[in-house]
């Protein structure tokens, strides 16, 4: 087995023994042992007590982080007119209608999220074959069809979706170790709250088992969950 670093050592040693931790002792403890030397950014993994092998067992669904990401976020929007003005002072990163199908069609795809407007989906039904298995294809469900599209590129910017994979487990990104400890928690709680919301009709009983916090390149960090909503 390969010698773990020096860095890796001192971080697992600084936590070894230590059992669950507030939520707060929990963030701080995340980043004082955040000693890469690039800015890591601020995880969360759930253990739940179900069986995505069961299909009404499967825990999916989004959530939206208010304090972001920690990352930067492409968003594109088909939109015209005074909705194209709209979206971009709401920061969107990609504005066009016709000739952004046209960028689109020829594989050049720069972009991380996609809004529409209702009236512009006559031209994005065209690159269904190619935005649909990118996970890209606006739709009115997910709130990506729609003429708020200065709120869909908000929320487009500081949302994340998340999934049962493996044993239960969920997880996801709340941030950046430059946060303050307040926004990550804030983040946190956002997190586990939409997958609390998500919970799936075949779960029974106790619902989440643990939750654990890390950085990047950190040692994972075990939250008291009578500390964080989760029942």
């Amino acid at each position: 087995m390969a010698r773990r670093g020096k860095r890796i050592r001192q971080a697992r040693a600084n936590v070894a023994g230590k059992g669950p931790l507030p939520l707060e002792r929990a963030v701080d403890a995340v980043k004082r042992n955040a000693t890469a030397k690039f800015t890591e950014s601020v995880e969360i993994a759930m253990n739940l007590t179900v069986d995505p092998r069961h299909g009404d067992q499967v825990v999916r669904g989004k959530a939206i982080l208010p304090n972001g990401t920690g990352k930067r976020v492409r968003v594109a929007v088909f939109a015209s007119g005074d909705k194209a003005d709209e979206a971009r002072a709401a920061g969107a990163d990609i504005v066009g209608a016709e000739d952004l199908m046209e960028t689109v069609s020829s594989g050049k795809i720069e972009f991380d999220r996609c809004i529409a407007t209702p009236n512009m989906m006559r031209v994005v039904g065209r690159l269904g074959r190619i935005l649909g298995p990118r996970n890209l294809m606006p739709n009115p469900k997910m709130g990506t069809v729609t003429m708020d599209v200065a709120g869909a590129v908000a929320k487009a910017k500081s949302e994340i979706y998340f999934r049962t994979k493996g044993a239960g487990v969920v997880h996801g990104g709340v941030g950046s170790t430059k946060f303050q400890d307040n926004q990550i928690i804030e983040n946190v709680n956002a997190f586990v709250d939409a997958v609390v919301g998500a919970r799936p009709t075949g779960a029974k009983g106790k619902y989440v088992k643990r939750i654990v916090l890390s950085s990047t390149m950190g040692p994972g960090i075990e939250v008291d969950l009578a500390s964080v909503d989760v029942f």
